[in-house]
């Protein structure tokens, strides 16, 4: 609320006009919730042992086990806090404008959710995982992976924990990313390398831009948009508070559902995947065999796989005719690490493409590969479609446009093989975070509706922040853009203010700032001793 110092006209919302929050949960609405919890929880226990049948994998010790159960509650963790935390993205001005009850704008949000992660496509998910020290993704089933699941994930639970206690609409992306960054400095500092070796800079670089230009766009966009609005929209009821719980006219109306329903589903289907991609790294480090590669695909495409991996071989071969190293895996994870090209580096992926080739071609088929060989496998393949893409990206080679095709088509074909994520994994996911919406939203939703502005929201303002906000996503996902929603809603509610005169609560705005400003710095800080420690005890 607004402090005593402010005259009248700016105090926070009348608790006439204010939600009533203090409406509890129905016996009912609680049985539902703690239903799907528990059958979410069964269905992934029994999945899990159905796949570990299917393979005949004998169990002697159960070590490997607890800790992929420790792994996966602690990933559908951050998937269940980071559906709270981000709650008021998408409810508070429905809320806030009587377009929706609270509790039934949670539970909408939350299901939209849900249906955006099960909808998804899965290519953030992967994504992510190439943000992660290379050396630790091929490793990943060793105690250093485990390290470095379990700090990063932990770190942002506890940052996104800390924001969510003081009412702070922080960015759960930027946060897991942060934590991501400072697993691989400390990687490589423990490693004797310089801190910024482990580091993906180019992305960093976009995330920083990222969180100096999504607050402008949301402030500057949704200011905009009000002020066009009062221009050419003359009802005078649209630019005041709400009168009690009247709704605003059929068409705001309308308006601010479709949005809320599409930043529902634009965040299921964004940062859903962020988990998926986790688990999956989870699950090929403790069950190579049943996740590492996709068992599913047919025998004549794994004989497809051999034909194009030759041809690339040769159209490597041919455009640098050099001899390649007797063992090309450590050119290629020493390129990928520090995206540094050699003159091996051509005949390395060559070699490695043809090993790979060979291999898949020897099988059979990606279900045949023996549980001992499951793992070099994948992570042959992880190493030459990551070289094949950072030299894309980096324009390494200068290739013909033939041989860039066969290489961007033998990529494609790797990904097929590795890249994918279970229904299992993706509605496990979709049912964490889509009841953690329903847990704890109001701290955030609060501050979203009555703290930024002096005024109480109006219909026209959260009109036009939840469009901007959604639009932004939507653009953000097409152009790949590390757009935080939050930070464009909430400086999108900041900017409508402005614009519609009622001005802003300065001590607000300012713990905004100094929350959003200290996100990555302290994920960093703290994933990276949260790394050491846990390599320390493991």
């Amino acid at each position: 609320m607004a402090s005593a110092s402010f005259p009248a006209k700016a105090q926070a919302p009348a608790s006439s006009a204010r939600p009533q929050f203090d409406k509890k949960h129905s016996a009912f609405t609680l049985v539902i919730f703690f239903g799907v919890l528990a059958i979410g929880l069964l269905f992934t226990a029994y999945s899990l042992m159905r796949d570990v049948k299917e393979i005949g994998t004998v169990v002697t010790t159960w070590t490997p086990y607890l800790l992929l159960g420790v792994a996966l509650l602690i990933a559908l963790g951050f998937e269940f806090v980071n559906g709270f935390h981000d709650t008021a993205n998408a409810v508070a001005t429905v809320i806030y404008t009587n377009s929706m009850p609270p509790n039934f704008a949670v539970a909408w949000s939350g299901f939209f959710n849900f249906l955006g992660v099960l909808l998804s496509s899965g290519a953030v998910a992967f994504g992510i995982i190439a943000l992660l020290p290379v050396e630790l993704i091929l490793q990943v089933g060793s105690s250093a992976g485990f390290a470095m699941i379990f700090a990063l994930l932990i770190a942002a639970i506890l940052w996104n924990l800390g924001t969510w206690w003081l009412g702070l609409p922080a960015s759960s992306s930027h946060t897991l990313i942060g934590s991501i960054i400072g697993v691989g400095v400390a990687n490589a500092l423990m490693h004797g390398r310089d801190g910024t070796s482990g580091v993906d800079w180019a992305q960093a670089t976009k995330i920083g831009y990222a969180l100096l230009l999504s607050p402008l766009v949301g402030f500057g966009f949704a200011a905009l948009l009000l002020l066009a609005l009062r221009a050419f929209v003359k009802n005078r009821s649209l630019y005041k508070a709400p009168e009690g719980n009247t709704p605003p006219p059929w068409w705001i109306r309308g308006m601010l559902i479709v949005t809320c329903t599409g930043v529902s589903f634009a965040h299921g289907s964004n940062d859903g995947q962020k988990g998926m991609g986790l688990i999956m790294l989870i699950l090929v480090g403790t069950l190579p065999m049943a996740y590492a590669l996709n068992r599913a695909m047919p025998a004549d495409q794994a004989l497809q796989f051999a034909a194009v991996a030759e041809v690339t071989q040769q159209a490597l071969v041919k455009a640098v005719p050099q001899l390649a190293p007797a063992d090309p895996r450590p050119v290629l994870s020493d390129y990928v690490r520090s995206k540094e090209a050699t003159p091996q580096l051509v005949p390395a992926l060559a070699a490695l493409t043809g090993s790979i080739g060979a291999q898949v071609k020897g099988y059979g088929s990606l279900s045949q590969v023996p549980a001992e060989a499951v793992g070099n496998v994948r992570n042959d393949m992880y190493l030459t479609s990551e070289t094949i893409r950072l030299m894309d990206k980096n324009k390494v080679g200068n290739f013909d446009a033939d041989t860039s095709a066969k290489l961007q088509l033998f990529k494609q074909q790797i990904d097929n093989s590795t890249r994918f994520i279970p229904l299992w994994v993706k509605i496990a996911v979709a049912i964490a975070l889509g009841l953690g919406t329903m847990v704890g939203w109001k701290r955030i939703v609060v501050t979203v509706g009555e703290k930024i502005g002096k005024s109480h929201l109006t219909y026209a303002q959260g009109a036009s922040a939840e469009t901007v906000a959604m639009l932004t996503i939507g653009a953000a996902d097409m152009f790949g853009l590390p757009v935080s929603t939050t930070h464009v809603l909430s400086s999108g509610v900041a900017g409508t203010m402005v614009a519609n005169g009622g001005g802003l609560q300065m001590t607000t705005i300012r713990n905004l700032l100094m929350a959003w400003v200290l996100t990555l710095p302290a994920a960093i800080l703290l994933s990276g001793s949260l790394y050491w420690l846990f390599t320390q005890l493991f």
